[in-house]
């Protein structure tokens, strides 16, 4: 016995009597579609053709009938003489007969009998058919059986002088022949319904070909398969992913792309710049910067655009959060740049080291105390200066590192004697961005030069807090100065981690975001001077409380600077 068939042994079977391939199918459907349309007109034409023939055989016997009874001697005829093969009257309807073809022209009296006929035997007898309707006046049309078969007929009745009627003129068309105009009608027909389905599946065949080069020879289950597939792909992976039409709409939006972007579902079917703005986030995702790996900033985060175009004038681009890995890299700046301290610092600790020994040596033991309390006394008194015109901690802790990184890279970093800010920020870790990236950059810029200064200066205005960093470095060129707070504008090499441009871009960010400016212009001395206004940044004083101070926001100075190291660049 053999087993019976498996599962993939029936689905194959299936599939031989139904195609799998799209272009099949619809070829099949289509061609099915125009094979029925094609046998319904045909079927709709015949079906009249029959009746229109009946009735122009009946109305071609009823004129042919009407046109005799109209001979004038006809009546004469009739009245006078008698039924037989050579009498007038047979004479004169043979002679219609032949030259009309009909099958036969009957011509009879009142009471019904033949005065002439086709066959001389039935001259003198009465017509099968009733004849009362055409006797009494009538014109009659019908399709009957009589002595000749079936046939069309026409009966007129034949008047005499006084109009009385006299008799009846019958003749008849033999319904044959009107049978084989039908018939011969029909291969005519059947050629152009199968012109017209010729037409039809040479459509159909386009329209396959059309659909198998758009669907790529898929099957309908692949198709709808890569649908399903297609959507939790989308909604599952971990980078955005904006799909654009050719007239720059967006088509599609994944769970993350707008989370990234910070928009809901709702903007699908938008233009792309009425849903994100002007910015350069909207012109990396529209194609009008070009490039690989694009950085753009789009609220506080960090992103990494890719734009891909399509056939049909679209595209479609991928957004990667590079948010944590751009703090991780400026972190790892800093951490260079604590070592590089640390490395210089220890050089320096271990000539002071050498400079105490020698003086502890030589017995100089008081010049050896106030050496120590000399070198202790500079780096005390920084943190007190920082500390008394900086109420907050985590802002106290920046300034105070980077002083000594300042120092150790022979800039001199100092605060402007106008500056003095409360402990009431309702941000500090923004605050804590905007100084660190604005320091650092002056830094960067002084760095190498003599007499490298740069000056800090934060200062409160009810509210608002106010912060401007001057440096005397090369300072802007002022073409470029509209160029600063862009996302990868730099004048720096990159770092090992690969990208610069960010961090005057998060500060001109934050600043937008908080409802305040950032500018940047020529120094009193020249080089540059950066000035950031944040508006509403301090809370209401509590009447010499603390201040409740946001989640997270406080800190020790190692928490200061680790958030320094997190959020500059």
């Amino acid at each position: 016995m053999s087993a019976p068939p498996t599962t993939g042994t029936t689905a194959r079977r299936r599939r031989l009597g139904w195609p799998r391939r799209v272009f099949s199918q619809v070829l099949l459907m289509q061609l099915a579609v125009a094979a029925g349309v094609a046998v319904l007109a045909t079927g709709l034409f015949l079906a009249p053709l029959s009746a229109q023939l009946d009735d122009q055989a009946m109305r071609r016997a009823l004129a042919i009938a009407a046109t005799t009874a109209a001979e004038p001697r006809l009546t004469d005829d009739l009245l006078t003489s008698r039924p037989s093969p050579d009498g007038p009257v047979q004479r004169e309807a043979e002679r219609i007969r032949r030259a009309t073809g009909a099958e036969y022209v009957v011509v009879m009296n009142d009471r019904g009998v033949r005065w002439s006929h086709p066959d001389p035997a039935e001259l003198g007898q009465e017509v099968s058919t009733d004849p009362g309707d055409v006797l009494a006046g009538h014109d009659v049309m019908e399709i009957d059986s009589g002595t000749l078969g079936r046939s069309a007929r026409g009966k007129v009745a034949l008047r005499g002088p006084g109009g009385t009627v006299v008799g009846a003129v019958s003749v008849g068309i033999e319904y044959d022949s009107v049978r084989a105009r039908l018939l011969n009608a029909i291969p005519g027909l059947f050629a152009y319904a199968g012109g017209a389905l010729a037409v039809g599946a040479l459509a159909a065949w386009l329209i396959a070909r059309r659909v198998h080069r758009q669907t790529r020879d898929l099957a309908f289950s692949d198709i709808s398969a890569l649908l399903t597939e297609r959507e939790a792909m989308l909604h599952s992976i971990r980078e955005g992913v904006v799909a654009l039409d050719g007239d720059g709409r967006i088509r599609l939006l994944n769970d993350e792309a707008q989370r990234l972007l910070d928009v809901g579902p709702e903007a699908g079917g938008r233009p792309l710049d009425e849903v994100l703005g002007a910015g350069r986030t909207t012109d990396v995702l529209a194609g009008r910067v070009e490039g690989t790996d694009l950085l753009t900033v789009r609220g506080h985060r960090v992103l990494v655009a890719n734009r891909m175009p399509t056939e049909d004038g679209g595209a479609v681009a991928t957004l990667r959060d590079r948010t944590e890995l751009e703090h991780l890299g400026r972190e790892l700046d800093s951490t260079r740049g604590l070592i590089d301290a640390l490395r210089a610092q220890d050089h320096e600790h271990a000539n002071r080291l050498h400079t105490l020994l020698g003086l502890l040596e030589l017995g100089l033991y008081e010049e050896a105390v106030a050496f120590i309390t000399e070198v202790v006394g500079v780096h005390r008194a920084t943190a007190e200066q920082v500390t008394e015109k900086v109420r907050d901690p985590l802002l106290a802790a920046v300034l105070v590192g980077k002083a000594t990184v300042a120092a150790e890279r022979a800039v001199a970093l100092s605060l402007s004697p106008a500056t003095s800010l409360p402990d009431r920020f309702i941000d500090p870790r923004g605050l804590v961005t905007v100084v660190g990236n604005l320091v650092d950059n002056a830094l960067d810029a002084t760095a190498g030069t003599p007499g490298a200064a740069v000056e800090v200066e934060l200062r409160a205005e009810g509210r608002t807090v106010v912060v401007r960093v001057r440096d005397n470095g090369p300072g802007i060129p002022d073409d470029r100065r509209e160029l600063v707070f862009t996302e990868g504008w730099t004048t720096k090499a990159p770092p090992a981690h690969g990208r610069r441009g960010l961090g005057l871009a998060l500060v001109g960010r934050f600043a937008e975001r908080t409802g305040g400016s950032a500018r940047v212009g020529a120094g009193p001395g020249g080089g540059a001077e950066f000035t950031v206004v944040l508006p509403e940044a301090l809370s209401e004083a509590l009447d010499g409380r603390p201040p409740v101070r946001p989640e997270g926001a406080a800190g020790c100075a190692p928490e200061a600077a680790r958030a320094e190291g997190a959020e500059t660049s």
